[in-house]
């Protein structure tokens, strides 16, 4: 029971690492959810959205830590 404990402990920090990504990755998904759902934007064209957007976001965030690292 230990070990689930502690991979749920892992899982968790992994998502509370970085607050600002998992906030972005969070309205992403909402905002998509809602162009989906509310404006009948077809499944694959969100897909779509939400793949390029992850990817943006991700970009985003490998920059803004590399600008972090060398600034120290």
């Amino acid at each position: 029971m230990s070990i689930i404990v502690e991979v749920a402990k892992e899982l968790l920090g992994m998502f509370l690492a970085d607050a600002r990504l998992t906030t972005a990755t969070l309205v992403l998904v909402a905002i998509v959810a809602g162009l989906v759902v509310a404006l009948r934007v077809e499944p694959l064209q969100g897909g779509c959205v939400l793949l390029l957007g992850c990817l943006a976001i991700l970009v985003e965030a490998a920059v803004r830590e590399a600008r972090r690292r060398s600034a120290s």
